[in-house]
Order: C-alpha cells, then sequence, then structure tokens
C-alpha cells in the first residue's frame, strides 16, 4: 500500500510504528512474519522501507538492540541506498538504550533532519529512556522534549518520559506533576501503557521516600 502511493518516510514511520505495535500487542509481531532477509534485498526502495520500518519497530518495541544494529550494519553497507531519517533514528534508538554515547552523534544528525516529526522524536526518547548511567541523558530528553512537537503538553508518553527525566535529576515533586498529567491525556482504552505509567508513579514516591529517610 505504501509503496503504491509513494509515501515518504514521515508517512512510512507513522503507519508501520503503530502497525508494529497493534500487531505485537494481540501476539502477531512482525517478527514473526517478515524476513530481514528479504528487507535488505527488496528492490523496490518504498516498500523495503516499509518493510524495515516494521521490522525494526517489532524490534524496538522488544528491546532488541543488538539485533536492530546487527541488521542495520547489512543494510547500510557500501553500494546501498542511504537510509532514511526515521531508520537512522532507530539506529540511534539502539544505540543510546544501551547506554553508548555514540548515539548522541546520531541523534544530533537526526534532529537536524527530523525537525518535529514526532514519531521520530518518540524514537530518540524511547532510547534515552531506556538509557542507564548515560552521562547527559536527563539532558539530552528535555532537549528533545522542549520542541515545539510537544509544546501543547497533551502527549501522554512525551510526559511519561518528562516524569522520567525529572526523576533522574531528583526532582520527584515535578516528575509526580508529570506522570500526573500524562494519566489525564492517556486514552481510556490504553491499560497496558497505563499500568506503566502507575509503575512510574510509584518508582518517584519510593524513590522520593527513600531519599527523606535516608536525608531524616
Amino acid at each position: 500500500m505504501l509503496g503504491g502511493v509513494e509515501a515518504t518516510w514521515q508517512e512510512s514511520a507513522e503507519v508501520c510504528a503503530d502497525a508494529a505495535w497493534q500487531a505485537r500487542s494481540i501476539g502477531r509481531s512482525a517478527l514473526l512474519f517478515l524476513d530481514p532477509q528479504e528487507i535488505a534485498r527488496h528492490d523496490d526502495l518504498t516498500r523495503a522501507r516499509a518493510l524495515r520500518h516494521l521490522y525494526l519497530n517489532g524490534l524496538r518495541y522488544d528491546f532488541r538492540c543488538h539485533s536492530i544494529e546487527s541488521l542495520l550494519g547489512t543494510l547500510a553497507s557500501p553500494g546501498r541506498h542511504e537510509l532514511d531519517c526515521y531508520t537512522r533514528a532507530l539506529r540511534a534508538f539502539a544505540l543510546l538504550a544501551q547506554s553508548n554515547s555514540r548515539g548522541y552523534t546520531l541523534m544530533e544528525e537526526v534532529l537536524a533532519q527530523a525537525g518535529d516529526h514526532v514519531k521520530t522524536l518518540h524514537v530518540l526518547l524511547h532510547g534515552l529512556w531506556l538509557a542507564h548511567g548515560l552521562a547527559g541523558r536527563e539532558r539530552a530528553m528535555f532537549h528533545i522534549l522542549g520542541r515545539k512537537a510537544f509544546a501543547d503538553r497533551v502527549d501522554p508518553i512525551a510526559l511519561f518520559r518528562e516524569a522520567t527525566a525529572h526523576r533522574g535529576l531528583g526532582r520527584y515533586a515535578q516528575a509526580l506533576a508529570a506522570i500526573d498529567e500524562a494519566v489525564e491525556h492517556l486514552p481510556p482504552a490504553a491499560v497496558n501503557v497505563h499500568a506503566d505509567f502507575v509503575r512510574e508513579r510509584c518508582l518517584i514516591i519510593a524513590i522520593h521516600e527513600m531519599r527523606d529517610r535516608y536525608l531524616t
């Protein structure tokens, strides 16, 4: 379908990210049906990009960072077409999620091209959210969250990431306010995501209380 309408990389990313998430949520992950070798050799560039977006998002949602790097290492071999911005964002995700500071360089390259494309920004935020002990992590998250795309403060996932960033900096009141705001904007049917938000809220409170006990 995306090939027939000559979809842009942005349109492909928007359709495929949601499709990969929905498929995974019902036990039909794209990883079960797509062959990575087919993605690597497909002649139709638009279709190949869509298949790539589907498969890589399947890996992303499973946190299979090494597999993302491995596949993209094949796709980016000499003589192949340049990878689109969203695909490079997924490479940055894999690096950042493993707390690899090389992800920052690629992140900035992606941000320069992506503008305010929300799906791409969320991929980068997702990688930073998974990072542990990565210097400058929270600052980088706020750098992305400060973009125009999130200025209206109605995106629940962006607010969820904001809560995590505040928590990482020890700003527990701001973290709690952000996660409560995130819950308010979450669709009622997003039960699994709501559970993630509740866990974040409990974590904020638990760390805050432990810190208070330690200091008193």
